[in-house]
């Protein structure tokens, strides 16, 4: 996956649950079905409205090609106002929050 692979691009623009997606590439060493896995992937930051990230989450799950994605929520404490708006405008129904 690069910066510009399906699942960044179909989030932010065509799903509209996201502002935006940071992607860099990692590289991961993890237990899967019994054996030990040492491969390149990418951790991907979405940038999404509070209200939007179970919508966020069921695209990522439905368009992930893993069987089981590493999907995590922060929340956010405190966010600069006009970046929080940003972000809100940047989802599909401009929900408040970031």
């Amino acid at each position: 996956m690069h910066a510009q692979t399906p699942l960044p691009w179909l989030v932010v623009t065509t799903v509209g649950t996201a502002a935006c997606a940071q992607v860099e590439a990692i590289d991961s060493v993890y237990r899967w079905q019994g054996a030990v896995h040492e491969e390149a992937e990418y951790r991907i930051l979405f940038k999404t409205a509070p209200a939007r990230v179970d919508a966020l989450m069921a695209a990522l799950r439905a368009a992930h090609p893993y069987e089981l994605p590493a999907l995590h929520a922060w929340p956010v404490r405190k966010a600069d106002p006009a970046y929080a708006a940003w972000v809100s405008q940047g989802c599909d129904d401009g929900v408040d929050g970031a």
